[in-house]
C-alpha cells in the first residue's frame, strides 16, 4: 500500500489519514490524548506503513481523537526537533519503535514578550522513552525530542489539542534560552 507522505529532507508530498474526527467542544485531555498515542502506536499495521527515510524524518498526518491533530513520525539515528513549544496547544507522545530521548524544562515560560531568557538551576528533565512507552503534556511545555541511535530508526505518533495553532523555535547555549522563529501551519503542513 503506498501512501502520500512529507519528508523533511526533500519538504514534498502530502498527508494522509482515516476516518474524520469529530470535534468537542472542551476537546480531548492529556490522558486523552495519550491513550490514543499508545494505542496507535502498537498498531503494527499503521507503523509499518509509514516509508523510512535513511536521511530526514517522515510523517503521516493521523485523525485525531476530537478533532485534535495526530502525527506518525519516523526519526532516522541521530535526528531530532529543536527544542520548541506547541503554540499553547496540549499534548502526548508514545514511542512505537526504538527510543527517543526527550530533554524538557519544569518551568512555566512566558509565551509573549521575549526574545531571551536565562533559565533557572534545576529547570531541566530528561527521560527515555522506548517502545511502547509514552507522555502527556501541558500547554506551557517546551522540549526537544531526539533519536540517538548510532543505528536505528525511531518511530513515534505525537497528538495535539487544539490543532497547533504554531510552534516556536529555540535555541539553547547553558542556561540561555533564546526565541528563533516562529512556525505556522502552512509551513509544516
Amino acid at each position: 500500500m503506498s501512501l502520500p507522505v512529507r519528508t523533511s529532507a526533500s519538504g514534498t508530498g502530502a498527508v494522509a489519514g482515516g476516518g474524520a474526527a469529530t470535534p468537542s467542544a472542551a476537546g480531548p485531555t492529556p490522558a486523552e490524548l495519550l491513550d490514543f498515542v499508545r494505542r496507535s502506536a502498537a498498531d503494527a499495521e499503521l507503523v509499518s506503513s509509514l516509508p523510512l527515510d535513511p536521511e530526514g524524518r517522515t510523517w503521516i498526518r493521523l485523525n485525531g481523537p476530537a478533532g485534535s491533530e495526530a502525527w506518525l513520525i519516523g526519526w532516522p539515528p541521530g535526528t531530532g526537533t529543536g527544542w520548541h513549544d506547541h503554540g499553547g496547544s496540549h499534548g502526548a507522545f508514545a514511542t512505537a519503535s526504538g527510543t527517543l530521548k526527550e530533554d524538557s524544562l519544569a518551568a512555566r515560560l512566558p509565551t509573549e514578550g521575549w526574545k531571551t531568557l536565562e533559565l533557572a538551576e534545576g529547570v531541566d528533565r530528561e527521560r527515555q522513552l522506548a517502545a511502547g512507552e509514552g507522555r502527556a503534556f501541558g500547554r506551557h511545555h517546551v522540549h526537544e525530542v531526539r533519536n540517538e541511535s548510532g543505528a536505528e530508526h525511531a518511530v513515534s505518533v505525537h497528538a495535539y489539542y487544539p490543532p497547533l495553532p504554531l510552534m516556536r523555535r529555540y535555541s539553547r547555549t547553558g542556561a540561555v534560552l533564546r526565541l528563533e522563529q516562529v512556525e505556522r501551519p502552512e509551513e509544516w503542513q
